[in-house]
């Protein structure tokens, strides 16, 4: 079997904890601790993220959307694939260093996604995004966490918490979507989407989008 390489590591901005790349032969994958994740073979959950927001604003002629974490470009490339040629992407990256590695190590996964021209990377905060606009997006996407508690930051608990869910409902025009990818089912957080105001549809689909692998959650969240 081929071992696994070391090739990065990145301080996640906010925490001593630092987040590592490695490569297999073609795989990747980027590693907190002994916590993996995002793994190159395993997209299916992070694609549906984008597909199923995506179809919730398909009569949006020139939708807006953003999204939360880059990771391995698995929810833009599907947000690209699924919003026609006058949308508007943002992406924003907390850790500059995932930004280098999508136009590095892993450019081959990523493909000339980056450089669309409906797409706009911003190595910030997505909280500090989303808390800055009002009625700005059709969609936010986030999967900056694995799942609605900060694993990766306690900050992120900022963005799962009343004061967040009312922040990305004030971000969102009238009919828009509030997408959030999780490791797992969380009933506590689908309460509080509900008591935000949202119409919620909690989804459960394999990580391989394929009937295989574990199984995730998606909230398609919209504001009514």
């Amino acid at each position: 079997m081929i071992p696994w390489e070391n090739l990065d590591t990145a301080r996640i901005p906010g925490t001593k904890d630092e987040l590592r790349l490695k490569r297999r032969g073609k795989e990747f994958s980027i590693m907190l601790g002994t916590n993996e994740l995002m793994n190159s073979r395993l997209s299916g959950s992070e694609a549906a993220l984008a597909t199923l927001a995506a179809k919730k604003i398909e009569k949006v002629a020139k939708p807006h959307l953003l999204i939360g974490g880059l990771g391995m470009g698995f929810t833009l490339r599907a947000a690209l694939g699924a919003v026609g040629s006058k949308a508007q992407i943002v992406v924003a990256e907390l850790v500059p260093a995932v930004v280098s590695w999508a136009r590095g190590p892993m450019a081959e996964i990523f493909g000339e996604s980056l450089d669309d021209p409906r797409v706009a990377i911003r190595e910030a905060d997505v909280t500090e995004i989303i808390r800055a606009h009002r009625a700005k997006f059709d969609a936010i996407l986030l999967d900056v966490d694995n799942g609605p508690e900060g694993l990766t930051r306690k900050a992120n608990d900022a963005l799962y918490n009343s004061s967040g869910l009312e922040a990305a409902r004030n971000a969102l025009r009238a009919g828009g979507v509030l997408a959030v990818w999780s490791s797992g089912p969380n009933p506590a957080f689908t309460k509080r989407l509900r008591s935000a105001r949202f119409d919620v549809n909690e989804i459960a689909i394999r990580a391989t989008g394929k009937g295989g692998g574990a199984r995730h959650v998606i909230w398609i969240a919209t504001k009514s």
